[in-house]
């Protein structure tokens, strides 16, 4: 089970990661947007695999009617994923977002 601070934690170990407030919720930001707090126990990232995500693990991953004009974008249930498939996650988003390649 990851939480809010894992996702903080990882973000910031990325070069370049700043976090600022976005809609009133922690993000992080690479070039752009990599993570946001959507909710409490709830990430949202970028993701080039959200169809085959939510198609495997729909209890762990999800998205709203709001992310559908966002196809690259998934939101992560925290107590569903381990903290290793996390940090893989917000190294794909990091990437995404623009970070050193």
């Amino acid at each position: 089970m990851a939480t809010e601070e894992d996702v903080r934690k990882i973000c910031l170990g990325l070069p370049g990661v700043t976090e600022r407030p976005s809609w009133g919720q922690p993000a992080w930001f690479a070039k752009t947007l990599m993570a946001r707090i959507w909710e409490d126990g709830v990430v949202t990232v970028k993701t080039d695999e959200r169809e085959a995500l939510t198609a495997m693990e729909p209890d762990k991953f999800f998205w709203t009617p709001h992310h559908d004009r966002s196809p690259n974008l998934v939101l992560v249930h925290l107590t569903k994923i381990d903290v290793g498939e996390l940090a893989e996650l917000l190294q794909e988003s990091y990437r995404i977002a623009g970070g050193p390649k």
